[in-house]
């Protein structure tokens, strides 16, 4: 299974951005669909962005037209940029990838990153 390690978070102002990334490394196994999650001190994780190893997207609802997801897959790395950063976009940012291992799915976890946007 990847071992995934994100950069790029921090403390921002609101309508400024920041760029995350996330770098998969240490398994002979193809990565498949990598993403983004979020999660609010209190709250549920939620699903930020995900790609597919082709370059399909799926975004929240909430960060459509602000954040764009997109990857390397000769270096195994996602993207996050995220403009016009707003105070509910505070969270730790989670990546993660999924693989098929021996015909079995699985998914891995970074670390997470804190983003915070003052107002």
């Amino acid at each position: 299974q990847a071992q995934l390690a994100e950069s790029g978070g921090g403390l921002v102002q609101a309508g400024g951005s920041l760029r995350l990334s996330c770098t998969a490394s240490g398994s002979r196994f193809r990565i498949d669909t990598m993403g983004w999650y979020r999660q609010a001190p209190g709250k549920q994780r939620e699903l930020v962005a995900r790609i597919s190893s082709f370059g399909s997207t799926t975004y929240a609802d909430s960060v459509k037209g602000r954040f764009t997801i997109s990857r390397d897959n000769a270096k195994n790395t996602v993207y996050l940029q995220m403009n016009s950063l707003k105070p509910e976009d505070t969270a730790v940012y989670y990546c993660n990838a999924d693989q098929t291992i021996w015909g079995v799915p699985r998914t891995s976890w970074g670390q997470g990153t804190q983003v915070t946007v003052s107002s």
